[in-house]
């Protein structure tokens, strides 16, 4: 297959409650998904599913190599959890955790604190950093395992101004300089349109739309994708 990630009629249930239904997805390499709609519609479900977290009825396929091995993944969630150490020592525990060499690890880790701009924070504790540079600590985490996906939930919902711009310039920069193909959250419908070459709008935990950005934004959407672009809410219509 050549799609690095394919769902078919793929669904998740939590208990009584169905998260999503009938979903059907393809990941191509080098592709910028973002992922958009209300609160509850579905977007976290899908990355987690999408990052193979979840049990679901479908199916859900990844590309292997000629050695079996399945595209490397990562994932970035709003708010990263750090350990009480220090910038370095998280790094070196994730590269540990994801099964890199012991030789290479302190390489990688100098390499993506350099990459995300955190070489002179090394030796400072995690949890102290700012908000914006503990989601570019998370991303020099993501970075460091040399991921084909990258999955983000929602990275720049709580920065700042200044912070959002710096983490979406890292973002635009591992898809361009690393071809790494990203699936992203957000609410930030600008955001969106600037860093994606597909938006998905999720409804109900459905995929209502599924264009390329260009088109999402200037193409005739079903009501409930106009209302929410819009900035409108369906539900007090």
């Amino acid at each position: 297959m050549s799609a690095l990630i394919a769902l078919e009629d793929a669904s998740v249930r939590f208990g009584a409650h169905t998260a999503l239904t009938g979903v059907n997805f393809l990941l191509g390499a080098g592709e910028r998904v973002m992922l958009v709609g209300a609160n509850g519609s579905g977007k976290t479900t899908l990355l987690r599913l999408l990052h193979g977290q979840l049990p679901h009825s479908g199916q859900r396929h990844t590309r292997t190599d000629a050695k079996g091995r399945e595209p490397t993944q990562a994932m970035v969630f709003q708010r990263p959890f750090l350990m009480r150490l220090s910038v370095w020592h998280n790094l070196l525990i994730a590269l540990w955790l994801a099964g890199v060499p012991k030789t290479e690890r302190a390489t990688r880790a100098q390499s993506a604190l350099e990459r995300v701009g955190l070489a002179r924070e090394r030796d400072r504790p995690a949890r102290v950093l700012s908000g914006g540079q503990q989601q570019r600590l998370a991303l020099a985490r993501a970075w460091a395992v040399t991921p084909e996906v990258l999955l983000l939930d929602e990275p720049t919902a709580s920065l700042d101004p200044g912070a959002k711009r710096e983490v979406e310039a890292l973002i635009e920069s591992f898809a361009h300089a690393d071809g790494v193909a990203i699936v992203m959250s957000t609410h930030n419908l600008g955001q969106a349109k600037r860093l994606g070459t597909r938006v998905v709008y999720l409804d109900a935990g459905q995929v209502r739309v599924d264009l390329p950005t260009a088109m999402f934004f200037c193409h005739s959407l079903p009501e409930p994708a106009a209302q929410f672009v819009k900035g409108e809410n369906p539900w007090a219509a």
